[in-house]
């Protein structure tokens, strides 16, 4: 399962239930993830990529029925690329609707989420739920392939470590639903072809 096994998964979703900063393989970049409900976590995070607080952090799911919990608005043009390319390097802004999201999203207008087509990384979201996910790079850094290289650069070490050996740096591809016509904000592994082939 990509550096997850049934052991690893249960540890990082008890290191994220108690605040922890879990260093993780996806099916695109390293990761580094914290739980929704630890806002203590979530400051860490911050401060190991040194990410400006204005810069919300995207949300992984395990499948397309947990998003109804987050209350995201699914227009048809997200609803076509869900289909399209959920679970997969694709992530989508979404808006949200007033007064059905959790507490912990109360204070924002749109989330950017995904589902990634990762064995391990499902498996730790069905037992984990809902994560905050982002790359583990200093801000507008590049990310860097392998575990001990991105531990270097970061300021401050995760309490937890899944290594999956060398991975790619190309990151997912950020669409923007939450507008009239949908708008490619971060170009990635879905190119703007097949994203537009599919919106026609």
């Amino acid at each position: 399962m990509n550096g997850f096994d049934d052991t690893s998964v249960h540890e990082a979703a008890e290191c994220l239930r108690e605040g922890g900063v879990v260093l993780v393989p996806t099916d695109t970049v390293y990761g580094l993830a914290v739980h929704p409900e630890r806002p203590a976590a979530a400051d860490r995070l911050f401060a190991m990529k040194r990410r400006p607080r204005s810069r919300n952090l995207p949300i992984m799911v395990a499948s397309p029925d947990r998003l109804d919990a987050l209350g995201v608005i699914v227009t048809d043009a997200a609803a076509k690329l869900m289909e399209a390319f959920f679970p997969g390097p694709l992530s989508l802004a979404l808006g949200l609707r007033t007064g059905e999201t959790p507490a912990w999203l109360a204070d924002r207008m749109e989330v950017a989420v995904r589902i990634p087509d990762q064995d391990g990384m499902l498996a730790l979201l069905r037992v984990a739920g809902p994560l905050l996910v982002t790359s583990a790079n200093i801000h507008e850094q590049e990310t860097r392939e392998s575990v001990s290289s991105i531990v270097a650069t970061l300021n401050g070490v995760p309490d937890l470590v899944i290594d999956g050996g060398t991975l790619q740096t190309v990151p997912s591809t950020l669409v923007n639903c939450n507008l009239p016509v949908p708008v490619i904000e971060r170009p990635g592994i879905i190119t703007r072809e097949e994203i537009e082939k599919v919106l026609r």
